[in-house]
């Protein structure tokens, strides 16, 4: 019991601290160290430790390669290619508008990392053109907002990395693991896009002319780069080699097609440099004060004690996820989603092994219900941006969204009912 109540003091400090906008890392960090002072002493050398660990971990050099590689490809002028080449394979079809946004969407968030960030600037890029083509606001509202939620689970996945990096998972099979489902995300979002045409959205059967396969593959060479480095980091996983290997081909990669294009100009190389260095400062003090928070439940043993309540109470591995999802969606309309993952993990990942579920699977799962609370109506953060940058009234995004939220329903029993979805590529690895 005294561990119980120690676990949920000190989750209760660190989400009051977030709900007073005090940053994650700090929040996190703070009351880790109360709480390691408050049991141990301030003479517990093992803080300093723990910081010289954090340093010096192998897997952390994957961190500023990945955020330079990205931050370099956000700068070459992607989102409107990225759009144009989806319209041209998808502008043929009934709603293929909104189908293209949809892909847009997901593939700049993994460029950028940032399903926000992705929203905005989509939304500038393609909701005017659907505007005029008679799309219905709310439909193309949501198609955006739903794409750029899928950005999430791609490499180079900062919620994925965190994952790892906390729980001594192998980050190349997560990022390998989350190909199938962020497929079948893609596919399930496009089906639910041709269901909300039926909604109201007349203007949007209204079908582009087919182009023809010539100018399909100018519109696809202009974005080959990003298609180069999507194969050379995945590739450079599946053959063995360690993410940070992987990560550097890629940067090196994306470098060489930047400078051949003559996109990176010195003050653009400049600015990808210090958002990488922000990245990557980013990740690493997140990262430190969840250590030290983690430190702090594991000395009062509320892992240990958690895990073995669950054990022992019987409870069904199925009913525990699905009590875990619609938790993460609750907390979700509070925190934002890195906050919610380095937040609760101390906490669930043990009671996921006492439940013998795989962690790598765990994984993505737990990334897959974080991304959907954040377009989850009425309280998801993208509905709040996408309401922001396109002035669209917030219950004309909401309704266009319960297409998208029947299709995450099935996408999650899916997933649970066929943990292959995110194991079969994994084991294929070297």
């Amino acid at each position: 019991m005294q561990a119980m109540l120690i676990g949920v003091a000190g989750f209760s400090a660190v989400l009051g601290l977030l709900l007073l906008r005090v940053p994650v890392a700090v929040a996190l960090g703070v009351a880790g160290l109360a709480g390691v002072v408050w049991q141990q002493g301030w003479g517990h050398v093992l803080l300093l430790q723990t910081g010289l660990d954090v340093a010096v971990i192998d897997g952390l050099a994957v961190v500023p390669l990945l955020a330079m590689m990205s931050t370099i490809a956000s700068h070459a002028g992607l989102s409107r290619q990225i759009y144009d080449a989806a319209l041209a394979l998808l502008g043929h079809w009934r709603g293929g508008l909104a189908m293209a946004s949809l892909l847009a969407a997901a593939a700049f968030a993994a460029v950028c990392g940032s399903a926000v960030a992705a929203a905005a600037t989509i939304c500038r890029v393609t909701l005017p053109d659907m505007r005029r083509r008679g799309y219905a606001d709310g439909l193309s509202a949501a198609s955006i907002a739903a794409g750029s939620t899928l950005g999430l689970l791609l490499p180079p996945s900062i919620l994925l990395m965190l994952y790892a990096l906390l729980t001594g998972q192998s980050l190349g099979k997560l990022y390998v693991a989350a190909l199938l489902p962020s497929l079948l995300g893609l596919l399930l979002y496009m089906a639910a896009t041709r269901i909300g045409l039926r909604g109201g959205a007349k203007a949007a059967a209204t079908k582009l002319p087919a182009q023809s396969w010539a100018m399909r593959g100018r519109q696809l060479a202009a974005i080959w780069p990003l298609l180069v480095l999507f194969v050379v980091v995945m590739g450079g996983l599946f053959i063995g080699l360690l993410p940070s290997q992987a990560a550097a081909l890629g940067l090196v990669a994306a470098l060489g097609f930047a400078l051949a294009a003559g996109t990176l100009t010195g003050p653009r190389f400049k600015t990808a440099l210090l958002e990488a260095a922000q990245t990557t400062g980013m990740v690493m003090l997140v990262l430190l004060g969840a250590l030290f928070f983690t430190m702090f439940l594991s000395a009062a043993q509320v892992p240990q004690v958690l895990a073995g309540e669950l054990a022992a109470s019987g409870i069904n591995p199925v009913l525990f996820l699905l009590l875990l999802a619609l938790g993460y969606w609750l907390l979700g309309s509070m925190i934002d989603d890195l906050a919610v993952i380095v937040l609760t993990l101390p906490f669930v990942f043990p009671m996921a092994q006492a439940l013998a579920i795989d962690p790598i699977w765990f994984g993505i799962y737990l990334v897959t219900i974080v991304e959907i609370g954040l377009i989850l109506p009425p309280w998801g953060m993208l509905l709040f941006v996408i309401q922001g940058s396109s002035g669209v009234k917030a219950t004309a995004i909401m309704r266009g969204m319960l297409p998208f939220m029947a299709a995450n329903l099935l996408r999650v029993a899916l997933l649970i009912a066929f943990p292959a979805l995110a194991l079969a590529l994994p084991g294929l690895m070297h």
